[in-house]
């Protein structure tokens, strides 16, 4: 398996628990927050799309989905359209709720499959490229990658968590 494959089959791991997930529940279970510190599998699945497509789109050099098809009117969320979602309060978090689950499904389709072509044509010899100065040591396209999955794989696993603990099994 190449750097590439390897990059693609993560991403493919982490929609696939997402998508297995919201399959099992309906939309009031999917938008309950089983506790004040754990995050609904609502906004689990919407947060992962929405840091695919951002992170990604930023290496592309394109606008990121969200804005760009729609999606933050299809959501319609009480939340400004720049909040760092990474850091949202309970409150917040609690604000995102969908009535229809393929909103989630659809989204998080569109984000997986931007990646993934992202991810299909990337250049390997451009992994090393600083893309972002901010951050001490800076960020490489390499790093930023690999970051975008671990966080894809590790909101994958919380939705499965709160699945189980929401569903009670």
């Amino acid at each position: 398996m190449q750097t590439v494959e390897m990059l693609v089959d993560a991403l493919n791991r982490a929609e696939e628990r997402f998508l297995e997930t919201i399959a099992q529940m309906n939309v009031e279970q999917l938008n309950t927050m089983p506790a004040d510190l754990i995050k609904s599998v609502t906004w689990l699945t919407w947060h992962t799309a929405k840091m695919i497509d951002q992170q990604l789109s930023e290496l592309a050099g394109k606008e990121p989905l969200y804005t760009s098809q729609g999606w933050v009117q299809k959501f319609d969320l009480d939340l400004p359209l720049d909040t760092q979602d990474w850091i949202h309060t309970p409150e917040q978090a609690r604000k995102v709720q969908v009535e229809d689950k393929e909103l989630l499904v659809d989204y998080l389709q569109a984000a997986v499959a931007f990646g993934r072509d992202y991810l299909s044509k990337l250049d390997l010899a451009t992994l090393d490229e600083i893309i972002d100065e901010s951050w001490e040591p800076p960020v490489t396209r390499a790093v930023r990658i690999i970051s975008t999955l671990d966080d894809a794989s590790m909101h994958s696993g919380q939705a499965v968590y709160t699945r189980r603990l929401v569903l009670g099994k």
